[in-house]
């Protein structure tokens, strides 16, 4: 009994109150609870029973014997409960205080100033925890190596991309597809063409299909193609 108390005797705790203590937290204790502290009343009188308070990762719970020790409430007040905590140092030890988010106000007093600052900075870091929660980050290091195999796999597609475009403008020939057409008009034909009243149908039906390819290469715009439609039509 004496190795499981034993680590809060560190600021002269009273090891009866102790020991009384931790043989009845251990039934109280929730699954992953552990104590982080206990701070014991000092009264400047003899103090047979002193109040206690407990503070673990999961909450602060107030020990109080009742019937000449025989017995002890217990109160409790979980961490996301409590608004803030407070440390007031007088000259005969310390008054340690919290508020709950109800607006409820619980303090213990005559506590050993050490031991008050001591739950003091517990609560604190607490408190902390529950505002500002730690959240698991990707290392630097591991970051960096990310974004530079990223930056590899664009360099590669970039590679890949660029070698295509090359092998595609190999196979192409280099010709300007707009040199080697000249725009027809028909409404004024050139000397020694025929005129489309001399055409025969099948050689306007020739002509026309001669438009519709120059519309599709992009060669003539639309309306100048349904302008020629248009004419030739009214000749078949």
């Amino acid at each position: 009994m004496k190795e499981q108390f034993k680590k809060f005797l560190n600021e002269e705790q009273d090891p009866k109150a102790i020991e009384k203590i931790t043989s009845k937290l251990h039934d109280l204790l929730m699954k992953g609870e552990e104590v982080g502290y206990i701070a014991v009343q000092k009264k400047p009188a003899i103090t047979v029973f002193p109040d206690s308070i407990v503070l673990t990762n999961k909450r602060i719970i107030i020990c109080q014997p009742k019937n000449l020790g025989l017995s002890m409430d217990f109160t409790d007040y979980t961490w996301d409960n409590v608004a803030g905590a407070f440390v007031k140092e007088n000259i005969l030890g310390s008054e340690f205080s919290f508020n709950t988010n109800t607006d409820l106000s619980i303090s213990i007093d005559y506590i050993p100033k050490i031991q008050a600052r001591k739950i003091y900075t517990y609560a604190k870091e607490q408190l902390d925890l529950i505002k500002n929660p730690i959240v698991a980050e990707t290392p630097i290091v591991e970051t960096a190596q990310v974004i530079e195999e990223e930056e590899d796999d664009l360099d590669e597609v970039e590679e890949v991309e660029t070698e295509e475009v090359t092998n595609y403008a190999e196979i192409l020939p280099a010709t300007t597809p707009y040199e080697t057409y000249e725009p027809i008009q028909p409404t004024q034909p050139s000397t020694g063409e025929r005129k489309l009243s001399d055409l025969s149908k099948e050689e306007l039906f020739d002509k026309l299909q001669n438009y519709k390819k120059l519309l599709d290469n992009g060669l003539i715009m639309q309306g100048e193609y349904d302008a020629f439609k248009k004419e030739i039509l009214s000749y078949m």
